[in-house]
């Protein structure tokens, strides 16, 4: 079954297609200028994206809004994780600002939530979340990953996910999570 995601990201598309190799996960195949993402949750963002990407195609498409919750920051970067530190901002500038702003703070708790919105033929279906709780350390470490990842320190296989393989993080992270619930739905629609 061929289902095309909303995203410019190639480390996103990358697990999105690593989370069910059954699956033709593909890019939009135009392009399409990017919604305005005016929600105050990742749920309205999510589905904004996947409405408004879902009108350039026939078929299933999904669209993600994930970040990171700092608990000690009230939950920011929130719906901002991308554009923490500006419009224009980088995974540097925004671990940097993260990290300027948590300094002198013990409470390091966070996690990353990912909401999927799935829509047929551009008419929402359904939306499915994923989470996952770790908490920020001082420095970055690890190459891998994106965004966040090397801060991100997870205590289920003891490193960042910036030093964990894709395959450790898609077992799971926040994206793993919701991906598989999607995908099973997916699955149960096409046997009945």
């Amino acid at each position: 079954m061929i289902v095309y995601c909303a995203t410019s990201n190639p480390g996103k598309l990358r697990e999105f297609q690593l989370a069910a190799p059954d699956f033709d996960v593909r890019a939009l195949p135009k392009s399409v200028p990017p919604p305005d993402e005016t929600g105050d949750t990742f749920e309205a963002n999510a589905i904004e994206k996947a409405v408004a990407y879902g009108q350039h195609i026939n078929g299933y498409l999904f669209a993600d809004d994930s970040g990171l919750e700092v608990d000690a920051l009230h939950g920011a970067p929130g719906v901002h994780s991308a554009r923490y530190a500006g419009d224009h901002a980088t995974d540097a500038s925004n671990n940097a600002l993260l990290l300027e702003r948590l300094r002198g703070i013990e409470n390091r708790s966070a996690r990353f939530v990912c909401i999927i919105a799935l829509v047929n033929d551009g008419k929402l279906v359904q939306t499915f979340r994923g989470s996952v709780e770790g908490r920020i350390i001082d420095e970055a470490r690890g190459s891998g990953g994106f965004g966040y990842d090397p801060l991100f320190f997870c205590p289920t296989f003891g490193c960042t996910f910036g030093e964990a393989t894709i395959e450790q993080k898609m077992q799971v992270s926040h994206r793993a999570q919701a991906l598989a619930a999607m995908f099973t739905f997916l699955r149960d629609t096409a046997s009945t």
